[in-house]
């Protein structure tokens, strides 16, 4: 649970360094293109599973649920979509249910108001708003309300971490995300965000002192931009230090965008990490 040893120490860089250190779009070629590969496999998925799409859980506009049954009485994968807070939608990544059900999980995706018509307190607000309108309607759906584990990638991820407190959350599972803020307050991204230091502090996770005692899988891409993996492996980390559990592993070879079939796939790395999670919390 190291630093890896080509992230270089942010507060040393130029802004635009610290800019292209976090740019995915920038870093992996034909990202554009994998990203609408994922909204045509979602739009299919979602075809497939069309029952209960865009439940809504508050009066925002993305303030919506899918939620996509693989059995009755199963398990439930939340599922939180990333893009710096400010892009993409639920919609894009219906195709990551694929693995999840294949096992008999179901998958919720959530819908959250991105920046900056919301702030980052606000969005996280959503989500554990979600969370606990979910836990309500998880029975009339087919789900069981005592077995959900939230996942979710980039953005997602840090919205995982931040869902983990949630009391109805088992555990969870975090793909490529962002735990320490800092770095995002002096970047490009910020300009959306609107982030002071205290804001960015609140919602940093390594900030915290602690956190929920509940089981936490942090994945990241070997091949992914040393700043972000970095961002994992510090994490995991924090975690240690304080006695939470945690596991961290990073996906051989893998970019931002490419670590995502580890989940589409029923025979994925992640897939196999979130089963364990549920059978970790089953015991």
């Amino acid at each position: 649970m190291t630093t890896p040893f080509d992230a270089p120490d942010w507060r040393g860089m130029s802004q635009q360094d610290i800019d292209l250190g976090l740019n995915n779009g920038v870093a992996v070629a034909g990202s554009f293109d994998m990203a609408a590969r994922w909204e045509r496999l979602s739009a299919e998925m979602r075809a497939r599973y069309p029952q209960h799409l865009d439940l809504r859980y508050g009066p925002r506009e993305r303030n919506r649920i899918d939620f996509l049954k693989a059995a009755d009485g199963g398990p439930t994968l939340v599922f939180i979509h990333g893009g710096y807070w400010q892009t993409r939608a639920k919609e894009v990544f219906s195709l990551v249910a694929e693995g999840p059900m294949a096992h008999g999980i179901n998958v919720a995706l959530f819908g959250y108001t991105l920046a900056p018509d919301a702030t980052l307190d606000e969005i996280v607000a959503e989500i554990h708003k979600g969370l606990d309108f979910l836990t309500g309607q998880l029975p009339a759906l087919g789900g069981d309300p005592k077995r959900i584990v939230v996942s979710g990638w980039s953005a997602g991820g840090h919205l995982t971490a931040m869902a983990l407190s949630h009391p109805q959350v088992k555990a969870g599972m975090a793909i490529s995300g962002i735990y320490d803020l800092e770095p995002i307050r002096h970047s490009y991204l910020n300009v959306k965000l609107g982030l002071d230091e205290a804001a960015s502090r609140r919602n940093s996770p390594m900030m915290q002192a602690g956190g929920p005692m509940k089981p936490l899988s942090l994945v990241a891409g070997s091949a992914e931009l040393p700043l972000l993996r970095q961002q994992t492996a510090d994490f995991a980390g924090h975690r240690a230090k304080y006695g939470l559990p945690v596991t961290y592993e990073e996906i051989p070879g893998a970019n931002h965008f490419t670590i995502m079939d580890q989940l589409v796939s029923p025979k994925g790395r992640i897939t196999t990490l979130v089963r364990q999670l549920f059978e970790r919390v089953a015991e």
